[in-house]
């Protein structure tokens, strides 16, 4: 009892660890856009928002499955003591990532000016080019971190992903500057910011080696320790440091053979052996696992690539690549915002996902409903709150990150993104929780097909406006199919009064509160960017504050929910029930 209690809280740790590396490391992967969009202006920030979808298509080919299934296998074969068969699922696994990832830095590298042809704009070519040395790295590193994830050491990834990424932002801001100071052009310029993908990708794996040759001596001196109780050369119990796999030896009977050793699994042990040692089967497990993962992890980059291969050719008129790339760089001014939102909400649902599935193995319907109607009420109302925020204060938030308000109005589009994008994010967390895998993947494939419809029908119309409103389309379609799904396998049906017409009153009220700060800002406040920073700030703090009070006093919010946040709850309500907005 007290070991399963020290494994589910090892889990619980490590599943932190991972989750706060995960969100920090994305937050510095999207407010790196902000600087990168500072110093090299909209056409530099274009030129990287075209080719970075691209470079995340290959790098998720390259490393999406097989981390996971590394984990899966290593975890197997440790339980069952099977060292030699952990060495053999990491070799294959290296193996297998050397060659993607070579095989993608050359195409890559050399591809390039096909792939701009393709793209329809010649200025991505230096910045394909500096992106594909990354890709000698990171499938590798990604192997790795299968391997220590698998012994449920998730240490290792979460310090690799965090200096990955800080590396990568501190050399892109510091070749920014360089080739900025030198008056280098728009590409050689983006080129530079794209590099620090390849060497942020070697620091990575720098410090997934460190782990492992640390790992590797460690193991050394466990085997050369005598097997029994007592300390090991590292000071800890050997018994206690590594997991003593259980022989079960079964007695059969002269006439039915010799003695078969079994895990205490009851998985014969040489079975496994050979599976372990027979590569061409290893690798076709494997590879049986990690196809279906890969293509699934595909769904969400494919809605970015969609703008890469449409936008540069559709926005180019008379040829002027220079000036598509600038278009492009205006509208993904208020991406960076928008995926905020969406990370929050994907750092949320995966709580989500192993509660549904218990909830599911149990049988408890009402349990499943129960958690259903409470996880959609919330991450509506977030990504609600969200978009008509963004929208609202589009004008000022532009200048405060950007400098000046070009593009405003396409930035008030793509906030809107944000709502159905929070709701794909948790429909597709709770489906795969009920085991519905596939068809959150299916949707997205389906939504990517309409932005590029969308696109190729809006964009001529409207420019960038109209790519926006594709987005704001291709999203709602993929919440709409997730949600219908979702609501017909639990039985669910909600009412309109509930899931419309009470959030839109709380988004109106938030709506008049802001409007109302931003006309007295605009009387009072010196125009500049200071100015647009304390309208910004003021605006959200007023815009969240009003809109919390509207959903609760609706009664979208009760007090059992604002009761059980940790630390604000109690205080948050006693607040509201000395304003009378909850009884």
């Amino acid at each position: 009892m007290r070991e399963d209690k020290s494994t589910a809280s090892g889990l619980l740790k490590g599943a932190a660890v991972l989750s706060l590396a995960a969100i920090l490391s994305k937050l510095l992967g999207t407010l790196q856009k902000i600087p990168l969009q500072n110093i090299g202006g909209d056409g530099v920030f274009g030129i990287y928002n075209t080719v970075y979808p691209f470079y995340t298509i290959l790098i998720t080919l390259a490393t999406a499955g097989f981390p996971t299934v590394v984990s899966k296998f290593v975890a197997e074969r440790h339980a069952m003591g099977e060292e030699s068969g952990k060495r053999a699922v990491l070799r294959m696994a290296t193996a297998v990532m050397a060659i993607l990832g070579v095989a993608g830095c050359i195409l890559m590298y050399f591809g390039a000016p096909l792939l701009a042809a393709w793209i329809g704009n010649s200025h991505l070519i230096p910045a394909l080019r500096s992106a594909a040395p990354a890709l000698l790295f990171v499938p590798l590193t990604a192997s790795l971190r299968g391997y220590f994830q698998g012994l449920q050491n998730m240490v290792p990834t979460a310090v690799s992903q965090v200096s990955e990424q800080a590396v990568r932002v501190a050399v892109m801001i510091i070749l920014l500057f360089y080739f900025t100071g030198l008056g280098g052009t728009e590409a050689v310029i983006a080129g530079g910011a794209l590099a620090g993908s390849a060497v942020g990708g070697a620091v990575g794996l720098l410090v997934m080696l460190l782990y492992w040759r640390g790992h590797h001596k460690q193991m050394r001196q466990d085997s050369a320790w005598p097997s029994g109780r007592g300390a090991s050369p590292a000071g800890q119990d050997r018994s206690e440091a590594l997991p003593q796999p259980q022989v079960i030896i079964k007695s059969n009977t002269p006439n039915f053979g010799p003695a078969e050793e079994l895990t205490d699994q009851g998985i014969p042990a040489a079975g496994l052996r050979k599976n372990s040692e027979s590569g061409r089967g290893l690798l076709g497990e494997m590879l049986r696992y990690a196809i279906p993962i890969c293509l699934a992890s595909l769904a969400i980059p494919l809605l970015s690539l969609v703008d890469t291969f449409t936008l540069p050719r559709l926005l180019s008129r008379g040829g002027d690549e220079l000036r598509a790339m600038a278009e492009v760089g205006v509208y993904n001014r208020g991406i960076p915002l928008v995926q905020l939102v969406t990370m929050l909400a994907s750092s949320l649902s995966v709580l989500f996902i192993p509660l549904m599935a218990e909830m599911n193995l149990r049988g408890d319907r009402e349990g499943i409903r129960r958690q259903i109607g409470l996880a959609l009420r919330w991450f509506w109302l977030i990504g609600l709150a969200a978009s008509a925020g963004l929208a609202l204060l589009a004008g000022p938030i532009n200048v405060m990150l950007y400098e000046d308000g070009t593009g405003t109005g396409t930035f008030a589009w793509v906030a809107w993104t944000a709502a159905p994008g929070a709701l794909v994010t948790i429909t597709a967390a709770l489906l795969q929780g009920l085991g519905f895998v596939r068809a959150p993947a299916v949707h997205l494939l389906a939504a990517a097909a309409l932005k590029a419809a969308l696109n190729v029908l809006l964009v001529p119309q409207l420019g960038i406006t109209g790519a926006a409103i594709a987005g704001i389309a291709a999203y709602a379609a993929a919440a709409a199919l997730n949600l219908a799904l979702l609501l017909r396998r639990a039985g669910l049906r909600p009412r309109l009064r509930d899931a419309l017409l009470r959030p839109a009153a709380a988004a109106l009220a938030m709506a008049a509160a802001v409007l109302l700060l931003r006309l007295v800002a605009d009387a009072v406040l010196p125009p500049g960017r200071l100015a647009a920073l304390a309208e910004s700030l003021l605006g959200v703090l007023l815009g969240a504050a009003v809109f919390a009070a509207a959903a609760v006093r609706a009664r979208l919010i009760g007090a059992a929910e604002l009761g059980a946040l940790p630390r604000v709850g109690p205080k948050l309500l006693r607040l509201l029930r000395k304003l009378r907005l909850l009884r």
